[in-house]
């Protein structure tokens, strides 16, 4: 029997976002995609979650957004959870610089003024340039999910708080995979979670990739295959 990953995806994006990964996983995993409910109250969300979550422990993976719902989720259920892995995110508030942006581009989309995502602001958001079937997939992605779906999830991101304290007493095996250039990660929370605890391992790369699933899937793949090697 195949063990099972549960995948939360990020900001505005599906399951699109594991179309690249899969072929990695799939013959020794069961992936299933969960997408973030329609709420910007994590409370809400983890609750939404929790229903329907059926099994009694769960391996849970988060990109971005989705990894600190996931961290959200595995504080708030820990007897719950078997292990994380947050790809691109940490526990962490958002941080302040982006604050006003954000409550600038949530008042906009909240006027109807969805800010579509050209192909040309989606190759800007990757580390490969010259992949055009990639930069189509995170543009698409973005506009079919639309402004009935960024409003909450732009929300949601105003109200994270930090859960440092909480995050380090997790027991389970905890792995982080991102990019050391990564423009868009807390790399501050990052420093604070290094070398606190063993079961705690933080995994970096070089390069800029925030979109590491779709972006690097083979070496994502290699690191979640070593997170069930960890020891529970």
């Amino acid at each position: 029997m195949k063990e099972k990953i549960y995948l939360i995806p990020g900001l505005m994006t599906d399951e699109r976002l594991w179309s690249r990964l899969l072929p990695f996983l799939e013959k020794q995993y069961e992936l299933i995609h969960f997408p973030i409910p329609l709420s910007e109250n994590f409370d809400e969300i983890v609750k939404v979650l929790d229903k329907e979550i059926k099994d009694e422990k769960v391996n849970l993976l988060g990109f971005s957004l989705g990894g600190y719902i996931s961290s959200y989720y595995a504080i708030k259920n820990p007897k719950r959870v078997k292990r994380l892995f947050l790809v691109s995110a940490t526990p962490s508030a958002t941080v302040k610089e982006n604050v006003k942006k954000r409550e600038k581009k949530l008042q906009e989309a909240k006027e109807n003024n969805f800010p579509t995502l050209s192909l040309e602001k989606a190759k800007d958001l990757l580390e490969i340039k010259e992949d055009e079937e990639l930069i189509q997939i995170v543009a698409s992605m973005f506009n079919d999910l639309g402004n009935e779906v960024y409003i909450p999830q732009l929300a949601s991101t105003l109200k994270r708080v930090e859960m440092f304290e909480e995050f380090i007493k997790l027991n389970f095996p905890v792995r982080f995979y991102y990019s050391l250039n990564d423009r868009l990660l807390n790399h501050i929370s990052i420093n604070k979670i290094l070398n606190k605890k063993e079961n705690i391992q933080l995994v970096s790369r070089e390069g800029t990739s925030h979109n590491i699933p779709l972006e690097f899937p083979k070496e994502l793949s290699i690191e979640i295959k070593k997170w069930f090697e960890q020891k529970i």
